[in-house]
């Protein structure tokens, strides 16, 4: 069973803004954590925010501020809305529980250039 369904990704200008959108399992979204994670190229995935359960968020210390995350409990889906784009946010954006299990998706791909 497909567990996370990632979209949303684009090619953007600094500065700009986009949401993207988890599909979660209902299983998954109802038991665990959520949260985005990304991988630029040529570097290790990162976590960049989480949502628990209750709605309770927690974010990176390099998004805080210009990254949300937030759910829709009737959609099973989690979204991460990033403003202010800049060129070191090119990456793509995975979701999954947090922590992660090894159940990745295909991600999404965000790219930041002039």
């Amino acid at each position: 069973q497909v567990q996370f369904v990632e979209s949303g990704g684009g090619f953007l200008q600094p500065g700009g803004s986009l949401r993207l959108s988890c599909a979660v399992s209902e299983r998954m979204f109802r038991i665990f954590s959520i949260g985005w994670y990304r991988q630029a190229p040529g570097k290790e995935r990162e976590w960049v925010a989480s949502i628990r359960t209750g709605g309770e968020t927690v974010y990176a210390d390099s998004v805080k501020g210009h990254f949300t995350i937030s759910k829709d409990n009737a959609r099973n889906t989690v979204y991460l809305e990033a403003n202010n784009l800049k060129p070191e946010d090119t990456a793509v954006y995975y979701c999954n529980k947090y922590p992660p299990s090894d159940a990745w998706g295909q991600g999404t791909l965000v790219t930041v250039s002039s």
